[in-house]
């Protein structure tokens, strides 16, 4: 299954959607357990590490990826966390402080699985565009599937 980004000219918006073949109950587990989150975020050739994932109401989180090149930490709160159904958080590259996006992941159960809708809003344009041109797409397409792969084996 492909992952689809939408990213609408002139917003500050971005969207991601991919089914899973999971349940959303599986898919939750797997994007919020400290141990397995590290396994499927970022691209495969980044090491990452998590250094803070509290996923609940107030709970902050933050890791790190590295390569040869140096590392790029990321940092956010979790505002709304409903197991198996949603989770809203803010989203910050330390490399770009002050420039928070807000996030809510969707878990929407279908006749196969499971469908994760992101939905980020971005504090302008030019930071949302900023990101897109810093290789977003090449990130989430890369994480999307590593976290396909550690579901086919969590299942």
């Amino acid at each position: 299954m492909s992952t689809t980004i939408n990213t609408p000219a002139g917003t500050p918006f971005v969207e991601v959607t991919r089914e899973f073949d999971a349940t959303p109950a599986q898919l939750f587990r797997v994007m919020t357990d400290p141990d397995l989150v590290g396994q499927w975020l970022g691209p495969r050739e980044l090491e990452a590490t998590i250094e803070k994932y509290d996923v609940r109401p107030g709970g902050t989180y933050r890791y790190i990826h590295r390569d040869d090149s140096g590392e790029y930490a990321f940092r956010g709160v979790f505002h709304t966390v409903e197991p198996d159904k949603q989770i809203i958080q803010t989203f910050e590259w330390e490399g770009a402080p002050g420039e928070v996006c807000l996030e809510r992941m969707t878990f929407e159960p279908t006749e196969k699985g499971v469908r994760l809708n992101q939905h980020s809003v971005f504090p302008t344009v030019e930071a949302r565009d900023a990101t897109i041109e810093h290789g977003m797409a090449y990130g989430i397409n890369d994480s999307m599937d590593r976290l396909a792969e550690l579901l086919a084996k969590e299942s």
